[in-house]
């Protein structure tokens, strides 16, 4: 396995730094997103793009505990609370907490916000982004992506260099529905047991019926989380979920982009990226760990590759960027009642 594929990354970003050196129109438009885009740090080639970015924490309840993304303390005692099978739940944010970013990016100077959450069918966040939208300053255009990680992230990264670009909100928004339509996610959890309490996999449940020893390969199609193969080992499904990746990368030309997501396996995710980009050496590839509000539902050992970049032939699993005819729900809303 070619070891230097993490030194290569890091040429790409310096290179990536170096273009930013460039002047570029005074951007307009802000973009709003949740803790559920799973950016990791260093997402953005520059200052230019983060400054543009307003990320509302999602909460993790830990028992009687509420805690916010991003912690080190939160992230020790969730992994604690799912090895020992404690009650773990997650709440969407308060509208509070978004119209608190819109008003920052309006102080800011921003004219217009592209807010971008993760899929309504599995979460909240979406609908309390628009109700807070109502009552914002300035116009707000909410966008339900449809996914979750790096699906959503990869949308906000489309939608924030479309911004320091000096794009319309218009622009900027239809950037973000192209990246997300053009995302696959496919993840492994050891046990659907997470994904169950959580009313996350209610078709799954249905498919696996009661073979509970089967190792899931998931994917989310149209915004929800669908059942794909059942495997009998974690080894097979590991190797499993390594080729439907590797045919998922194969199907798209230009620009391919890699997110490999872990919880509580990081020794593993850095074995598939280093596998992937053996076998795919041009792509942009990143690891990083899945947001603590995804982790209470897939649970410890979950890892998930989130696949991005234009599609030259139909890929070969379902919920491609061809198996999707749309992208989730958009609404606009301005100062008052108007675009509800």
């Amino acid at each position: 396995m070619n070891a230097d594929w993490l030194e290569k990354l890091s040429q790409r970003a310096k290179r990536g730094r170096l273009r930013e050196a460039g002047a570029a129109p005074a951007p307009r438009v802000g973009v709003v997103t949740d803790s559920a885009a799973a950016l990791p740090e260093n997402w953005a080639a520059s200052a230019a793009v983060t400054d543009l970015v307003r990320v509302v924490s999602m909460p993790v309840m830990i028992g009687d505990q509420i805690y916010g993304e991003g912690t080190d303390r939160m992230i020790g005692a969730l992994a604690l609370a799912l090895a020992q099978g404690s009650e773990v739940r997650t709440s969407r944010p308060a509208p509070g907490q978004f119209e608190a970013a819109y008003a920052e990016l309006a102080a800011a100077g921003c004219s217009s916000v592209v807010s971008l959450h993760l899929s309504g069918q599995l979460s909240g966040t979406v609908d309390a982004a628009r109700l807070a939208a109502r009552s914002a300053s300035i116009p707000v255009t909410v966008i339900d992506t449809a996914s979750v990680a790096m699906g959503l992230g990869f949308a906000v990264v489309a939608a924030a260099e479309a911004a320091r670009d000096g794009g319309s909100a218009e622009s900027v928004a239809e950037a973000a529905r192209a990246a997300a339509r053009s995302v696959s996610i496919l993840f492994y959890v050891p046990s659907l047991e997470q994904l169950r309490r959580g009313g996350r996999v209610s078709a799954a449940a249905g498919w696996f019926g009661t073979l509970f020893a089967v190792k899931p390969i998931l994917v989310v199609r149209e915004g929800k989380i669908v059942p794909l193969e059942r495997v009998r080992s974690a080894p097979r499904a590991l190797l499993r979920l390594t080729e439907l990746v590797q045919q998922n990368i194969a199907a798209r030309s230009g620009r391919v982009r890699v997110a490999v997501h872990h919880f509580g396996n990081e020794g593993e995710a850095e074995r598939l990226a280093g596998t992937i980009a053996e076998a795919s050496p041009d792509v942009e590839l990143m690891i990083c760990s899945l947001p603590a509000v995804l982790a209470a539902h897939a649970g410890l050992g979950v890892l998930a590759v989130a696949v991005a970049g234009e599609a030259a032939a139909p890929p070969q699993v379902p919920g491609g960027p061809n198996d999707r005819p749309g992208t989730g729900t958009d609404s606009t809303a301005g100062s008052g009642p108007a675009g509800g």
